[in-house]
């Protein structure tokens, strides 16, 4: 009998001890989740990119390859649309570009390119400066680029020099993640032509300023449509170009984005479609044509 109320204590101890190591076990657990949660609100978090794609249209986006990716991009710009039937609606006058492009360093990308008009060979870089995120609202990235144009020819050009082939652009590109579809951006930029026809421009205006815009709107989970636009601050009211718009759309394909778009401009190079956009929306002068993006 004595033996078994002392068991009955000595039980009794051990559930008062259990429950007390259960009260400071999940006491401590609490603790624990606060401090995790504590340290993950300070973590910072980075935002989904902007844009899927390089280019929204025509126009540079914030999207930098990553370290160790090659992109292959091939450019298709036709002929005006309004030629119908007798160019195919412009298919008969095809403008191509292929462009190699390549990250050896983290937030920075390289590239070289070859364009069909004008037979003009580019090469760029981008460079990252920051990226949305739970600290920081934008992306910021800076653009430039290089262009030779290998057409003019010297025979009827005496004078022509080597730097009179070089054209330039830089530009500042900024964008924002506004909401899960939609993203905007902005691009100030500036052009240099050492070399400009008077018939063309009207006056002679080798440095330029511009202001792009550009949008994304997610319309499915492999859809967008684009539109990317550019004001010319310095360009002559007599001059046969016009600002650059440019609307399409993303597809993506698994490893592939495709992207459909009408602009007025034919070059798909950065000082060619920003100064030189030869076409008009108003009077139906555009043309189709496409990006064809593969990463490897």
């Amino acid at each position: 009998m004595y033996y078994s109320k002392v068991k009955n204590r000595n039980r009794n101890y051990f559930l008062l001890i259990c429950a007390l190591l259960s009260v400071v076990s999940l006491k401590a657990q609490d603790d624990l989740m606060e401090e995790l949660n504590d340290i993950s609100e300070a973590e910072t978090r980075f935002e989904l990119p902007a844009f899927k794609a390089m280019k929204i249209g025509n126009l540079q986006s914030t999207k930098i390859a990553a370290k160790g990716d090659l992109y292959l991009y091939v450019s298709h710009r036709f002929g005006s649309v309004k030629d119908g039937f007798e160019t195919f609606f412009g298919l008969d006058n095809a403008n191509t570009n292929i462009q190699l492009v390549y990250s050896f360093w983290d937030g920075i990308q390289l590239s070289a390119s070859r364009e069909s008009l004008n037979q003009t060979y580019a090469s760029a870089i981008k460079i990252r400066l920051a990226k949305q995120s739970t600290t920081f609202p934008l992306n910021i990235a800076f653009y430039g680029t290089a262009n030779v144009n290998a057409a003019l020819e010297k025979d009827r050009m005496p004078d022509l020099q080597f730097g009179d082939r070089m054209s330039y652009a830089a530009q500042f590109l900024i964008s924002k993640r506004i909401s899960e579809k939609f993203s905007f951006l902005l691009a100030p930029s500036y052009v240099r032509q050492n070399l400009q026809d008077l018939n063309e421009v009207a006056a002679a205006n080798h440095n330029q300023l511009l202001m792009g815009f550009g949008g994304r709107m997610k319309v499915s989970k492999r859809v967008s449509i684009n539109m990317d636009y550019a004001y010319n601050f310095n360009r002559n009211t007599h001059s046969i170009y016009n600002n650059p718009l440019t609307i399409g759309m993303d597809l993506e394909t698994g490893g592939h984005v495709f992207q459909l778009l009408f602009t007025n401009a034919q070059s798909t190079n950065e000082p060619g479609f920003l100064s030189n956009a030869e076409g008009d929306w108003s009077e139906g002068i555009i043309f189709f044509g496409f990006n064809v993006v593969r990463v490897f």
